[in-house]
C-alpha cells in the first residue's frame, strides 16, 4: 500500500509564499510521475503542476512564474514553491503520484489526502 502525507498548508496574505512538501511512503522502488492538483470551492479539481522521474515540469498557465516544483528521488518526495500567492489560489492542494513501483505491485494513481492554502487578500 502507498501512502501520500502532504504538508505546508496554511494561511497567508497576498504576495506570500508558503512550500508544500509530499512524502510517498510504502517500500517504494520508483515512482513516475508526481504532481499537484488543487480544488476550490464550487470548482472541479485541476492540475497545478507536474514533474517527472527526469525533471521536465508542466505548468498550469496561471501559476507559470510563481510556483516551481521540485521532487526528490532518493526520498520520494515532491515539492511546490508557491511565491506571489494570489487569493485565486486559495484551494486544497492534493498530492498526485503516478506509476508508483513497489515490490509486489505498480499503482497507477495515488492520491494524498489534500492541505489547505488559504490566501487572504
Amino acid at each position: 500500500q502507498v501512502q501520500l502525507v502532504e504538508s505546508g498548508g496554511g494561511l497567508v496574505q497576498d504576495g506570500g509564499s508558503l512550500r508544500l512538501s509530499c512524502a510517498a511512503s510504502g517500500s517504494i522502488l520508483r515512482i513516475n510521475t508526481m504532481g499537484w492538483y488543487r480544488q476550490a470551492p464550487g470548482k472541479q479539481r485541476e492540475l497545478v503542476a507536474t514533474i517527472s522521474r527526469v525533471d521536465s515540469t508542466n505548468y498550469k498557465d496561471s501559476v507559470k512564474g510563481r510556483f516551481i516544483i521540485s521532487r526528490d528521488n532518493a526520498k520520494n518526495t515532491v515539492y511546490l514553491q508557491m511565491n506571489s500567492l494570489k487569493p485565486e489560489d486559495t484551494a486544497v492542494y492534493y498530492c498526485y503520484a503516478e506509476g508508483v513501483v513497489t515490490g509486489t505491485t505498480t499503482y497507477i494513481d495515488s492520491w494524498g489526502q489534500g492541505t489547505q492554502v488559504t490566501v487572504s487578500s
